[in-house]
């Protein structure tokens, strides 16, 4: 899997940066034949911003974002809502309901 790290209007440590690619790492895993992901880090006006996104081989693309007081928790706030995504995907099911669901 490709990884990216990358900080806007920031410099973030050596430390968070290995964090990011464990965090990727671990998602990766946990999706089916990962492509690519890449962690944004931001900031704006007291608010320190991450945004996760992990593009598999089906073309799906999950996205999680995390604000927070700090990018360490914010990353850890990305990091859960990627991975509720990864827990409710079904490879093949798309929109809102299957064709075997529609009415």
């Amino acid at each position: 899997m490709n990884t990216t790290i990358t900080a806007r209007h920031c410099e973030i440590s050596d430390e968070l940066r290995t964090r990011a690619e464990e965090v990727l790492g671990r998602l990766g895993s946990l999706a089916d034949r990962p492509v690519d992901g890449a962690v944004v880090f931001d900031v704006a006006p007291n608010l320190w911003q991450v945004e996760i996104r992990l593009h598999v081989s089906r073309g799906d693309i999950f996205v999680g974002t995390g604000e927070e007081k700090d990018h360490r928790t914010a990353l850890d706030r990305a990091e859960e809502k990627v991975r509720r995504q990864l827990d409710k995907f079904e490879p093949g099911k798309k929109g809102r309901r299957a064709m075997k669901d529609a009415v």
